[in-house]
């Protein structure tokens, strides 16, 4: 096993997944147990605390030039990189004499953060215990969380950068009928949007990933709006040139436990390191540019009816209840729908 192939990863996944996560809600409570487990080349230990004095783990392998952080969970309730973060590293337990693992070992050396955000994932939230959204507090540091991060990064220094997200169910793939179910951003750097020398290194490797993707799940794969936000950490990442590739796990038909997304990601993850590792250059980059945008187009639900003048859409709302995941349709939209998909649709009566 020289390189990725979709047929090795399709053949074998049922035995790289980490069955011991699962499902939307995973706390922290639910990946130390995992830390036991790792690989005896992976080191884990405590980079520092939550807002609520929850530990936050970095794990640190590989002994090559090439340094890759990768972070998931600053949103407490997109878990998704997650579980694609623990398939990973049991690919690299499972797989530890194969050219990819050596390749990746020898020739990179990586910090995970697999929980960044775990007061969050304790309750089911976005944002962490003190109401902020970590992902927009990469300027003014004001969470404990954040500034663990940014201390990972700055003693670090790494080349490339994974910030791993989850979407809504309501994007899709411009051009398609199909739900958007990874999709990828290589973020500007400022308002102009400018493919600097950075990006384009980062828009090489999100086209390595993609093309694996491709294979196996065509058109379903966006490229996530290069709109500047001058407080978001990916832009923030970048513009400090670290190049971030940032992963939005969506949706895939009858999916909403994210368990197929959860491969497709891992996927993803796996093809793009590999690809850093063995690079000779990362010039490579105007494919990015064809991958179709990621449009809001979808609904969950929609009742159609006739000639679309009363149709209803509905969204399933994500919470907590009694300490379980759950899933409730809210209303949202009323009139003619014509120019929206949903995932299921139904013929209302009139």
């Amino acid at each position: 096993m020289t390189k990725v192939t979709t047929t090795f990863l399709e053949d074998n996944y049922s035995k790289i997944k980490e069955t011991k996560i699962s499902g939307r809600w995973i706390t922290l409570k639910d990946i130390k147990p995992l830390f036991d487990d790792l690989h005896i080349s992976i080191n884990f230990n405590i980079a520092g605390k939550s807002e609520e004095d929850r530990d936050i783990y970095k794990l640190k392998f590989g002994s090559g030039e090439r340094r890759i952080l990768i972070w998931s969970q600053m949103h407490g309730n997109e878990s998704t990189g997650t579980k694609a973060v623990f398939d990973f590293l049991n690919f690299i337990k499972l797989y530890p004499d194969s050219e990819i693992v050596k390749s990746v070992l020898d020739n990179c050396e990586l910090i995970i953060v697999p929980l960044l955000n775990p007061d969050g994932a304790e309750v089911y939230t976005r944002v962490n215990s003190n109401n902020i959204d970590l992902n927009r507090d990469a300027v003014d540091l004001k969470a404990k969380e954040s500034k663990v991060l940014r201390k990972i990064l700055d003693g670090f220094n790494p080349d490339f950068c994974f910030n791993l997200h989850d979407q809504r169910t309501i994007f899709g793939v411009e051009g398609t009928n199909n739900p958007a179910t990874i999709s990828f951003l290589a973020p500007s750097e400022e308002e102009t949007r400018e493919i600097t020398k950075g990006r384009k290194e980062t828009m090489n490797v999100i086209v390595a990933m993609n093309s694996l993707l491709q294979q196996l799940i065509p058109n379903h794969i966006g490229r996530y709006t290069d709109e500047f936000y001058p407080t978001a950490t990916g832009d923030n990442f970048q513009k400090l040139g670290h190049n971030t590739i940032l992963i939005e796990a969506g949706h895939f038909p009858d999916d909403y436990e994210r368990e197929i997304v959860r491969k497709y990601n891992f996927y993803a993850l796996l093809q793009g390191i590999h690809h850093i590792s063995i690079a000779d250059n990362f010039k490579n980059h105007t494919s990015y540019l064809a991958i179709p945008n990621n449009i809001k187009n979808f609904y969950d639900v929609i009742y159609r009816s006739k000639n679309n003048e009363k149709d209803v859409a509905y969204q399933y709302a994500e919470k907590v209840e009694n300490g379980k995941f759950a899933l409730a349709l809210t209303k949202e939209k009323e009139g003619n729908l014509s120019s929206y998909l949903a995932h299921k649709e139904f013929n209302k009566k009139q």
